[in-house]
């Protein structure tokens, strides 16, 4: 393309709003021209704000207007099923926030779907293997110079969410993170999953399991496990530590500003996410910029997005039956030959 990318963005609270300024004040090769919410009133406020930007009430209308180029996906889950196959329809590019769609079944779909188009689409927006800590740990592991890689260790925790996150959410919402993660990372796929619930905090309502442990077993016979707490309170957290035969490594330790004063010493810790994976974002979503621009995706595709559904899904069950799940997964040359 000879113009910059035309951006349409579904859905503008904390993370499509984030988009939007990302998009109209520091990506280049794309202009924000269109958001749909359906709080009209927030995506009037911030369309104001941002110059040559139009609401269009209807999503799916925004996916069909002859201006937008591109589309990414900032709505609630249960509405990205029939946003993406609008967007298929259309065949617009679409950077689409976990999770992909609320269900393995659901997501299947839609992987053979975008097959049945001719080429990928759709890129799922798993941004920590955008990050540049992630980045280089990725780099390590496959370097091969700390041997084969064991273990995984995650912990993954929020200051605190809204009172409508259920125990469910925290498995579809935020544990999908970490199985990506560890699906990248070991380049292979999960196959048992098992979600316990200790005595969750006081600080929830009744019947909301927080914290959880999950224990992903993978394929090739390795384990990775998460500590998932969304509300605690001092603010958000991620480490990811990997355990190999030869050594090693930790990210997500806040060490590139730890200070020592007046007889303490120790650094900040940011209050919610975008402010910790910032930068991921800023790369993540340039990278899918510039892909699209050529008619390619570069990032974690539809295929990982049921991936991450698929163990999801196990997960939520495994939660609520207090027993080891395995994964059901059709194999990837079965959908995409």
């Amino acid at each position: 393309m000879t113009q910059d990318l035309r951006i349409g963005i579904i859905g503008v609270g904390a993370m499509g709003a984030d988009h939007a300024e990302r998009v109209a004040r520091r990506i280049s090769g794309a202009r924000l021209v269109a958001v749909s919410d359906p709080d009209t009133a927030r995506a009037a406020t911030l369309a104001a704000a941002l110059d040559g930007v139009r609401v269009i009430g209807d999503p799916l209308a925004l996916i069909g207007d002859a201006e937008v180029d591109a589309v990414i996906i900032a709505s609630p889950g249960f509405a990205h099923a029939e946003q993406l196959m609008a967007c298929l329809e259309h065949v617009k590019p679409v950077l689409c926030e976990k999770p992909l769609t609320m269900d393995a079944e659901s997501s299947l779909r839609v992987v053979e779907a975008e097959h049945k188009v001719g080429r990928p689409l759709i890129q799922v927006g798993f941004m920590r293997r955008f990050d540049p800590e992630y980045a280089r740990l990725k780099q390590l592991l496959d370097s091969g110079e700390l041997g084969r890689t064991l273990l995984l260790h995650n912990v993954h925790r929020n200051k605190t969410v809204p009172a409508t996150f259920r125990s469910e959410m925290i498995v579809r919402d935020s544990l999908v993170h970490e199985v990506d993660v560890a699906r990248w990372l070991f380049g292979d796929e999960i196959v048992k999953i098992t979600v316990h619930a200790p005595k969750p905090t006081s600080l929830v309502a009744e019947g909301v399991l927080d914290p959880q442990f999950a224990v992903f077993e993978m394929a090739s016979g390795a384990l990775a496990d998460v500590e998932v707490f969304v509300n605690f309170q001092v603010g958000y957290e991620v480490r990811c530590e990997a355990v190999a035969e030869k050594g090693s490594a930790t990210i997500g330790l806040g060490v590139d500003v730890l200070t020592k004063q007046a007889g303490h010493w120790g650094g900040a810790v940011p209050d919610d996410f975008r402010v910790r994976f910032g930068l991921a974002y800023d790369i993540e979503v340039q990278r899918w910029v510039n892909a699209a621009a050529k008619g390619e995706i570069d990032g974690p595709t539809a295929w990982d997005g049921y991936a991450a559904a698929a163990v999801c899904t196990a997960g939520v069950q495994s939660l609520q039956e207090g027993r080891p799940v395995e994964v059901e997964m059709v194999s990837r040359s079965e959908v995409l030959g």
